[in-house]
């Protein structure tokens, strides 16, 4: 029984090939200079970029929107650009198991039956005859094949989609942190929209007395004419821009709709002019927060797939050994074929070695190689490109803190002075031109307090996006309990001339 014991050593042998030698090199994570803190946010200790990621949690809760808490979670189970990321992660799984298939042998049974008609024929000296017969046959066989994984080239070939695998798993997490992103900041212009569309109907309003006032004057024959048209063409202006505000409107809740999986005509969302609230920056939260980053993951990952790809190229230079057994009966006639002494059985190995291939091995390692380079630079470039966005989102939310406090201010006076210009028009001592220049300005400086407010929350999105999600899950230590603001003025008061009232009467 030979063959009965070829096959119970094949686990044994399995082992000690799994503990056997592997051609090409094991995989290190290159070194990526990083800063030992933040330019913009002192206090942040130094990263160490890699594929590890933490919880990130419900970090669109900080917004304090009730649109982002009920819409946000649908995005993970909606969004059809994450479930495509979700497919392709699970055929990356699924190309993991055909790889490691092929580090165990292939077993098979053969089973087969015949029954042919037969020619016999008897001749003698003194006579010859001839006949048929009918013969049933059989065979019953079990057989094994097993390709030795000598080298190592299938265990580099499940580390590369291995990789590849984990690469994908941080490419659907990329792509639902990115469409929760997206979200926000639809979600953001969808507000400010709104508030937009709240100052330019005060302002409407605001002008339309003003209209009357002219329009009364302009009866009573005290007035130019000029003036008349001037306030009607303010009006009409200011109209006009208020229409103009329902395209953009409409365009967001459309956005807003498909990013969570719906069809835009099924999700219609009520006015709301309160605009977001900007979070807070943990002062103590490490730079390492990057590790966090799914497409840092990714590129980490794409690197380990390219590094074991050399080792499945190199694996090519040395000869495949493989090993076949069989185990069975067979018989003809068919009666009988479970007898002993129909039991047959068969070993066999054979080796294959390319003697001469005009340089393929020799290019696809050098392929493979320079595919692993230009992942390492894919990494570094990414990884570079990380703290790039976050000195970008930083620096930006410091220097729009400081243009939010002018505008402030500016808006306060722009107010103060189309109140002044009414009065002094009222008491004529100027024309109509003057009340509407500081109407006019009045209006511009409204909407620019508006807008930078926009930016302010479109940078703390995309702070959040760049960190990763958020800092939820990381806490800082003792020795950071404050936190810094990214809004040095109260988040209440920061909108509050932007959006409380159109130009005065």
């Amino acid at each position: 029984m030979k063959a009965r014991c070829a096959v119970r050593l094949l686990p044994l042998s399995l082992v000690l090939l799994m503990s056997g030698c592997m051609v090409g090199p094991d995989y290190h994570r290159p070194q990526v200079a990083t800063p030992a803190q933040w330019k913009e946010l002192p206090g942040w200790t130094q990263a160490d970029p890699s594929a590890a990621a933490g919880p990130k949690g419900e970090w669109w809760s900080g917004f304090q929107d009730p649109l982002l808490d009920e819409l946000e979670p649908l995005v993970a189970v909606s969004n059809q650009t994450v479930a495509q990321s979700y497919a392709n992660y699970q055929q990356a799984l699924a190309e993991v198991r055909v790889a490691r298939a092929s580090l165990f042998p292939t077993i098979g049974v053969t089973g087969s039956a015949t029954r042919e008609r037969a020619s016999t024929s008897t001749t003698s000296s003194s006579f010859s005859s001839s006949g048929a017969r009918i013969v049933n046959s059989g065979s019953l066989e079990a057989n094994v094949s097993w390709t030795l994984d000598f080298w190592g080239q299938v265990r580099r070939q499940v580390e590369e989609q291995s990789a590849t695998a984990q690469a994908s798993e941080a490419t659907l997490a990329n792509a639902q942190l990115s469409e929760q992103i997206a979200l926000a900041n639809a979600v953001i212009d969808l507000r400010v929209t709104d508030a937009d569309i709240d100052l330019l109907t005060q302002t409407v309003e605001a002008y339309k007395n003003s209209l009357r006032v002219v329009t009364d004057q302009d009866t009573a024959g005290t007035i130019a004419p000029s003036d008349l048209i001037t306030a009607r063409t303010q009006l009409e202006n200011a109209q006009a821009s208020l229409i103009a505000l329902g395209v953009a409107r409409a365009q967001y809740e459309h956005a807003i709709a498909v990013l969570v999986g719906r069809n835009p005509e099924d999700m219609t969302i009520p006015h709301n002019g309160k605009l977001p609230i900007l979070p807070e920056i943990p002062a103590g939260v490490p730079s390492t927060m990057l590790q966090r980053r799914p497409d840092i993951a990714t590129a980490e990952r794409q690197m380990a797939s390219a590094n074991a790809a050399i080792g499945v190229a190199v694996a090519a230079y040395y000869p495949t050994i493989s090993l076949s057994a069989l185990d069975g009966f067979t018989q003809a006639p068919l009666a009988g074929l479970l007898h002993v002494s129909n039991y047959v059985w068969s070993l066999g190995a054979s080796a294959t070695e390319t003697i001469f291939d005009g340089g393929e091995r020799s290019g696809e390692v050098a392929a493979a190689r320079a595919s692993y380079n230009a992942a390492v630079a894919n990494y570094r470039a990414t990884v570079l490109s990380a703290f790039q966005s976050v000195e970008n989102d930083l620096s930006g939310l410091r220097i729009l803190a400081q243009q939010s406090d002018a505008l402030d201010a500016a808006v306060r006076d722009s107010i103060r002075g189309a109140q002044i210009a009414q009065n002094e028009y009222q008491a004529g001592t100027v024309d109509y031109t003057t009340v509407a220049t500081a109407q006019a300005t009045q209006l511009s400086t409204q909407q620019s307090a508006l807008t930078v407010q926009q930016s302010r929350l479109l940078d703390a999105a995309a702070l959040i996006g760049d960190l990763g999600g958020g800092w939820s899950g990381v806490l800082h230590d003792a020795s950071h309990p404050q936190k810094v603001s990214v809004d040095p003025a109260a988040d209440a008061n920061a909108a509050t001339s932007a959006n409380a009232a159109g130009p005065t009467q």
